[in-house]
């Protein structure tokens, strides 16, 4: 009887051991890791960037591995040091990792960090179900945030932050947007991961989202998840975008009657002065809705940009906003901004990406790249060209040029000016009789 309680005592003495090992196997050794989310966001020395190297009219055309090695040359050169990525269900990601762990084999000293996304969808989005059930999780989900977590622990040096959706709760992702508490859950998941030793402790978890969702609009999304939801994020990732608003929010974008005396270029200018008053109004009504919360940490841009090629609504016929010397000056005045306010600004996108609108190429969604699919940097980028920063780089075996052959004349000759306040107000009466 004694000789077999000494034995089940040394079975159970195996066990908790054994258990204790396996416990121990899940904590990955992320002690080497130096550079942190919370070190980069906000420093003007890594500039931030979304980015997708696809140049196919599908993502069917997954862009190689030396591809993206050339863009990651490309935006290295450029100053580019963050990357914000939006999915991971299709290969991109991975090789993305992939090819910036390459670079530093080859380049020590190279780099590149990433702000991971997992694609986050309501139960039903993008079937022929009749009703998005907003509370509910896509059976995709799981499977994104698992697979986030598997490259961000093989990647740890690369990965910095997770973002959790991308505009999946502003109202307007009618397709596919969830309810905070879809968020929420899967935010908390990975904060659990973290502190189990799962995740790297410095790794920063945020969705990434229309301002409005962030509190910044309207009282239909303040709600107490959301509220949880601020609480849980290392750091809030909004987005705004003046461009779009020319159109859907056009108060700030016409004309006035007192300033109908200036040149055409001085009416293009003063409409750009507002258009970056209405992105920084955004952030701040963002940021003072976490503040009235009695929540106080950091608050980037996730997304903002401007394209440079419509024919819809912000193009000739409507809002005459898309064009390079716009796109232009936006892009300097948000990075001047952000840069001197300590904010990161991803801003979107890097190259021009022709599956966004595969049915209609001059549709907007597929020119809001700072360099095109000719190689060619646009007038935002002109005078890095200028400075021979590109030099002995390519992209598809192109060199990096110019648009228009570095001509500001001819490009100008491209430029349309805004409309009236009172061209606009006729247009909203006359689509609001037709409704």
């Amino acid at each position: 009887m004694k000789n077999e309680k000494i034995t089940s005592i040394l079975i159970l003495t195996l066990l908790v051991i054994l258990m204790a090992s396996c416990s121990d196997q899940k904590k990955l050794d992320f002690s080497s890791i130096e550079i942190t989310a919370e070190k980069i966001l906000g420093d003007p020395d890594y500039q931030a960037i979304s980015f997708g190297a696809y140049r196919e009219t599908t993502r069917d055309i997954q862009p190689t591995i030396p591809q993206i090695k050339e863009d990651l040359m490309i935006l290295h050169a450029m100053g580019v040091r963050l990357l914000r990525t939006y999915n991971v269900h299709y290969g991109e990601a991975e090789n993305l990792l992939k090819a910036i762990r390459e670079i530093r084999q080859e380049i020590p000293g190279f780099e590149m960090y990433l702000m991971l996304g997992a694609w986050i969808d309501a139960k039903n989005a993008w079937t022929d179900e009749p009703e998005r059930i907003r509370d509910e999780d896509s059976p995709r989900n799981a499977v994104e945030i698992d697979r986030a977590v598997e490259l961000t622990q093989q990647y740890p040096d690369i990965v910095k932050i997770i973002a959790v959706g991308n505009e999946a709760m502003v109202h307007w992702a009618e397709e596919y947007w969830v309810e905070p508490s879809i968020i929420l859950h899967w935010v908390n998941h990975l904060q659990t991961l973290k502190r189990k030793g799962e995740l790297p402790e410095t790794l920063w978890i945020t969705s990434s989202d229309d301002f409005s969702s962030w509190g910044g609009g309207g009282t239909e999304y303040h709600k107490p998840e959301l509220d949880e939801l601020i609480k849980a994020v290392d750091f809030i990732s909004m987005h705004t975008y003046p461009m779009h608003n020319t159109h859907y929010n056009p108060d700030f974008w016409g004309v006035p009657d007192d300033e109908l005396h200036l040149s055409d270029l001085e009416k293009i200018h003063s409409a750009m002065d507002r258009s970056l008053e209405f992105a920084i109004n955004q952030y701040n009504a963002v940021v003072k809705y976490m503040r009235n919360l009695g929540v106080e940490k950091p608050v980037h841009i996730g997304e903002t940009g401007w394209a440079t090629v419509s024919n819809e609504y912000y193009g000739a016929e409507g809002a005459r906003a898309t064009d390079e010397y716009k796109s232009g000056l936006f892009y300097k005045m948000i990075r001047e901004w952000s840069d001197n306010n300590g904010i990161t600004v991803f801003y979107f996108e890097a190259f021009d990406e022709p599956w966004k609108d595969a049915q209609n190429q001059l549709g907007s969604e597929n020119h809001f790249g700072l360099i095109n699919l000719q190689a060619q940097a646009k007038y935002a980028i002109w005078n890095l060209v200028y400075e021979g920063i590109f030099e002995g780089l390519t992209r598809d075996g192109n060199p990096i040029t110019k648009t228009y052959d570095g001509n500001l004349e001819a490009l100008l000759e491209d430029v349309l000016v805004p409309p009236t306040n009172a061209e606009i107000q006729e247009r909203l009466l006359r689509e609001e009789q037709e409704n």
